[in-house]
């Protein structure tokens, strides 16, 4: 059985700064097992992030190491045991994760599977007695982020998003001149991120697999993006669905447009796509605009503000997410991307849905209130 097709299965059968809340983050200090190394990571899924940018990242941080691998039975991890040197008796597959439990080399598992898995892993990671961090979007609603924050909290374990550009320079510097105001109010955010997808095998077009389009998957690097520039939560939104081929993409969206009123008659129009293909963020402000394009990527980020550009260097987002992660564990030091912010975009993701389908404003009143400050 392939690795799409169990996981297919098993979404249809069952098979199981500082931040800003009203939500009390749990604080759980504990020593490192194995002190010269930090935490022991165990990935759950290797598909194209894990191996590609996690696994690799892993090489290169200090407070955490990739200590062992969740794959589907018949992947043969072979390849990634002798790489990486993983030990075989930290080897799991989907049925047995349960029993990571009982690896004391095993301190964190990074859920890493399509959107509609996140969930039941996160839930099955805490409940076996470990801390966890989970792939944006955190679910496919916001009813199962409350779940996942709540057994997170019940099972006494830390709960992440992994949030990489939080803790990446060029967007640490949109929050600092927006949040600031170095060069004035920001009035305006101008938010995009699309690319083309065409490929009917591609679990991102399966609704039950992704729980949406485009919006799902890089929508909502724009949506974050407004918040922490702005320091400010919205307060109502209005979308509209503008996807030009209907006839190839029909339980998803292609293309959706979105705008976001934070009061004070600052706003934040967003947009992605599977359609096209755009990567930034932009502030207005008082005295110039200021902006990072591409914004969300890897690497390669450029940004420029009116005194100039940006230029920070090489930098890798996944190393320092994976550290800061550990750093929170060990030492107590804050988590800046909570399950309840999460659990925050969903919310706002849930409606945004709801609005494009219904046509309407709809009210973000009740929103988690989690916030990045810096």
């Amino acid at each position: 059985m392939k690795r799409r097709t169990f996981l297919s299965k098993a979404i249809k059968t069952g098979i199981a700064g500082s931040v800003i809340s009203q939500f009390p983050v749990f604080n759980i200090i504990s020593k490192p097992l194995k002190s010269e190394k930090g935490l022991g990571i165990a990935l759950v899924g290797l598909g194209n992030y894990a191996t590609h940018q996690l696994a690799p990242a892993l090489q290169q941080t200090v407070n955490c190491y990739l200590a062992g691998i969740v794959t589907g039975k018949y992947d043969k991890p072979d390849e990634w045991v002798e790489k990486y040197q993983i030990d075989d008796k930290n080897v799991y597959d989907y049925t047995n994760i349960d029993n990571v439990g009982n690896n004391k080399d095993i301190d964190v598992v990074y859920i890493v599977l399509p959107n509609a898995l996140h969930a039941e892993y996160t839930i099955r990671g805490a409940q076996a007695g470990k801390h966890v961090i989970c792939e944006k979007p955190m679910a496919t609603s916001a009813e199962d982020c409350k779940k996942m924050v709540d057994s997170c909290k019940k099972a006494g374990k830390e709960l992440a998003i992994g949030y990489r550009l939080h803790y990446d320079p060029y967007n640490l510097e949109m929050m600092r001149l927006g949040q600031n105001k170095v060069y004035g109010k920001v009035s305006q955010i101008n938010a995009g991120f699309a690319f083309h997808l065409r490929n009917k095998e591609a679990w991102r077009l399966d609704k039950k697999m992704a729980g949406g389009g485009p919006l799902m998957d890089v929508g909502i690097y724009a949506l974050q993006g407004s918040i922490y520039t702005l320091g400010m939560l919205p307060k109502k939104l209005k979308a509209t669905n503008t996807t030009v081929d209907k006839d190839f993409y029909t339980d998803i969206e292609g293309t959706l447009e979105w705008e976001m009123d934070f009061g004070s008659g600052i706003k934040s129009n967003c947009y992605t796509s599977y359609e096209d293909g755009y990567n930034y963020l932009k502030a207005h402000a008082e005295e110039g605009e200021f902006e990072i394009s591409p914004a969300y990527s890897y690497d390669g980020l450029a940004g420029k503000t009116p005194k100039g550009p940006m230029n920070f260097g090489p930098f890798n987002q996944q190393a320092a997410q994976m550290d800061a992660f550990a750093k929170h564990v060990l030492e107590g030091k804050e988590n800046l991307v909570p399950g309840e912010m999460g659990w925050r975009d969903m919310f706002i993701i849930d409606r945004i849905y709801e609005s494009a389908e219904t046509g309407r404003e709809i009210s973000l009143k009740g929103i988690p209130h989690v916030l990045q400050k810096v």
